[in-house]
């Protein structure tokens, strides 16, 4: 054989095709970025269990998504509590406080 002498004369013309392919076969392979969901709900329980052990909330529930936070508690009534909770939650999650709503949790029975 001689040296040099190409073997896949066709892989010439198919160099830059097959890197294109190969790169975006890596990239489809990469994680999404999407955001775990368990570790999203890992989050809503922290915040939720940190808004129950303070003074005034109650029972509480939170649900955060990527474009807020909703807490549902005891004394959201009170403007004083309901303060207190979008400044708690904005500092945890970052969110201001136009992206924070908090109601009444509904009375049981």
């Amino acid at each position: 054989m001689a040296e040099g002498k190409n073997h896949w004369p066709w892989m010439g013309k198919l160099k830059i095709p097959a890197l294109i392919f190969l790169v975006g076969l890596f990239l489809l392979l990469l994680p999404s970025g999407g955001g775990d969901k368990s570790t999203e709900r890992k989050e809503d329980l922290l915040l939720q269990d940190l808004l129950t052990q303070t003074q005034g909330v109650g029972e509480a529930r939170v649900l955060i998504s990527d474009s807020g936070v909703v807490v549902v508690c005891r004394g959201a009534s009170d403007p004083a509590v309901r303060l207190d909770i979008i400044r708690a939650v904005g500092a945890y999650t970052g969110f201001g406080a136009d992206k924070i709503t908090v109601l009444k949790l509904a009375d049981s029975g």
